[in-house]
């Protein structure tokens, strides 16, 4: 496939998901809009859990507090906001809203089974764009490469080959999230930085 036909057909995939309506027809109550950003071209990849009810309404991955903190991480690895969001890629998990929990607390998990109906779409955008670095955000992203079994402290701050790409997990940004507030955390949290700068500098010498 050249680049034209990958252009294409990354269009075609991002308008089968705008009209995606698996999930509503497998009866979750899901706001049927796919939150994702970027293009051909990009070498980085993030890969979040589900958009929360900002990124519902502004449109875009990792708006407001969450995305605040993401790229106060990311501007240490030598990553600007403005940059990574106009040529890099950004996706998650499940593209659509969830809607809140049931108790009210917080944005609902996707279930294992919506993952499931979405991890088509993401495994396409993963082949077409061939990122060199994914960084998976939150347990959700991070267990699509890492075994479930492991907690996030033995997680975080290491780094594996999939296929030939680079993946540097990072823990949730919430800041309802207390797990990257502890200061061992934090020390794991600036291990993970430490290597998706090596890969940045390695990527983009020019930055």
């Amino acid at each position: 496939m050249n680049d034209n036909q990958k252009v294409h057909a990354l269009q075609e995939l991002h308008n089968q998901l705008n009209h995606c309506r698996l999930c509503l027809e497998a009866g979750y109550d899901i706001f049927p809009r796919a939150i994702i950003s970027g293009g051909m071209g990009a070498s980085l990849m993030t890969i979040g859990q589900a958009p929360g009810i900002t990124e519902k309404e502004a449109g875009r991955p990792f708006n407001a507090g969450s995305g605040t903190r993401l790229f106060k991480w990311l501007s240490l690895a030598g990553i600007e906001e403005d940059w990574f969001r106009a040529t890099q890629y950004m996706t998650s998990v499940t593209k659509c809203y969830p809607g809140r929990a049931n108790s009210g607390a917080g944005d609902r998990v996707p279930t294992r089974a919506e993952q499931q109906l979405c991890r088509p779409f993401l495994d396409s955008e993963i082949e077409l764009i061939d990122p060199r670095l994914i960084i998976p955000i939150g347990r959700l992203a991070i267990n699509l490469y890492f075994p479930t079994k492991l907690s996030l402290a033995q997680v975080i701050g290491t780094q594996k080959q999939v296929n030939g790409r680079w993946i540097v997990p990072l823990p949730h940004p919430s800041g309802a999230s207390r797990w990257h507030q502890t200061e061992s955390n934090r020390a794991l949290v600036d291990q993970a930085i430490t290597l998706i700068r090596q890969h940045v500098s390695d990527i983009f010498p020019e930055l």
